[in-house]
């Protein structure tokens, strides 16, 4: 019979973790005996970095006139929800997981990937940009939530179990991994490392905790099923062409032109050829009423089907009583990771690349560099108090421009621009893909 455990304030602690678990960097007191992951998930939930997300880039702009489209605070609820279910069957405590899938973008700067690459130029004299290197920042340092009485900044303070479910890449910036773009990935900026060694404590080195792979595979998940509906919805994917025998060779090369060589021609060709005989696949869409809800009834499937797969090769290489934190790993199919490949290279080959929007991107990324020298050279006086704060306080060059960093990565898209015109100069939204008023609903500009 297992024994119930407590915390060190006499809290139950959830099923398969322990004492070490529910610790925070920063210790606290609290009048009731509210779960401690529970808490954690309810401070992100409540967060302005959180909220944030509602206008910042998915795939499609949030300020697009595809008002359908994701943002990252909807993709965010959406992961949360996928990572939620796999939690469940998998006997995790779903907070910790809930938590992570809410967390895992709050570092992205305006306008996406594209505006990481922006921030990763401008500061590559001070160790870069990284966007889950930033999440971690906001979540232990700028995030008004918790304080000491010497003004001390720790951010929401979370457990150390739900804080390391949100690192992706548990490594710092001294050893980076490149992505299939060669950029680099870390998880945490030198000046952040004490509470990431903390974090860190007792795990093995470079390898994720459960809890982050379930959140990474929810992610993965979500992308690739969500943002093709998008993609349908909006125009950008003719779903005839997915099927049609005389599309397919070409279809198969920009798949994997896009995704990379991590599979072969031939497992990608497979995958789509299971993916699109599935019963529920879609041959057409007339924007209908019975097309909408056979496109959403495919996602279902889709989400279903990979989640279905994952937790059964998990519970299969895993027969164990409990898989929390570094007791087990997430196994995910190798047909069923080329079928998520397909679907992510179908959106990276019709919707990111569209030959149209690369003058966008390059604009995108000129604003954000424009807007940093700017704020640069001003200083202070031009940033948002608490930020105005923290750049008054820096010691050297480097810590100031980091405080930079903070600040334009804590932008919205339309914010970015409105400080664009404020400090550098005007500019058509278009230009940077946003719609704006007097643009007809209909119209796209690319």
């Amino acid at each position: 019979m297992a024994v119930e455990q407590r915390s060190s304030a006499g809290r139950r602690i959830s099923e398969g973790y322990v004492s070490a678990d529910v610790e925070r960097f920063h210790g606290e007191t609290h009048r009731s005996e509210r779960d401690d992951f529970a808490r954690d998930r309810a401070r992100v939930l409540h967060s302005a970095a959180w909220r944030r997300l509602a206008a910042k880039t998915q795939v499609l702009s949030p300020a697009s006139p595809a008002d359908f489209a994701r943002n990252r605070l909807t993709h965010s609820l959406e992961v949360a929800q996928v990572g939620r279910e796999l939690a469940t069957n998998l006997r995790l405590n779903p907070d910790v997981v809930d938590t992570a899938c809410l967390s895992h973008d709050l570092g992205h700067p305006p306008f996406g990937h594209n505006g990481e690459r922006a921030l990763n130029d401008w500061a590559s004299g001070i160790g870069g940009f990284e966007g889950n290197a930033q999440t971690l920042r906001i979540l232990i340092r700028l995030e008004p939530k918790v304080m000491d009485d010497a003004g001390n900044a720790y951010g929401l303070n979370l457990t150390r179990a739900s804080l390391d479910a949100t690192c992706k890449y548990p490594w710092t910036v001294d050893a980076p991994v490149p992505d299939p773009g060669g950029r680099l990935k870390f998880g945490v900026y030198p000046d952040d490392e004490p509470v990431f060694r903390w974090m860190r404590e007792g795990a093995p080195g470079r390898v994720r905790c459960i809890e982050a792979e379930v959140m990474d595979l929810s992610d993965d998940i979500a992308y690739s099923v969500h943002d093709f509906e998008d993609a349908v919805v909006n125009g950008y994917l003719n779903p005839a062409r997915l099927s049609d025998p005389a599309e397919h060779e070409a279809l198969v090369s920009a798949i994997q032109s896009w995704v990379g060589y991590d599979f072969t021609r031939d497992e990608l060709d497979d995958a789509l050829y299971r993916l699109t005989r599935l019963p529920v696949w879609l041959r057409s869409f007339d924007h209908s009423r019975a097309a909408l809800a056979r496109l959403k009834n495919l996602t279902s499937e889709l989400i279903g089907r990979f989640a279905r797969a994952a937790t059964a090769a998990t519970r299969e290489a895993y027969p164990v009583e409990v898989m929390t934190r570094y007791h087990a790993h997430v196994v995910v199919p190798r047909v069923v990771e080329a079928e998520v490949a397909v679907l992510k290279g179908i959106i990276g080959a019709t919707v990111v690349s569209i030959e149209g929007r690369k003058s966008i991107y390059k604009e995108q990324r000129r604003v954000l560099k424009r807007l940093a020298t700017a704020l640069w050279q001003d200083g202070a006086h031009a940033l948002d108090p608490v930020f105005a704060a923290d750049f008054r306080d820096a010691t050297n060059d480097t810590e100031r421009k980091r405080i930079i960093v903070d600040q334009v990565a804590s932008l919205t898209d339309q914010t970015a621009l409105a400080w664009h015109r404020r400090y550098v100069g005007d500019i058509d939204p278009a230009d940077v893909g946003i719609w704006s008023p007097g643009f007809g609903i209909g119209e796209r500009r690319h």
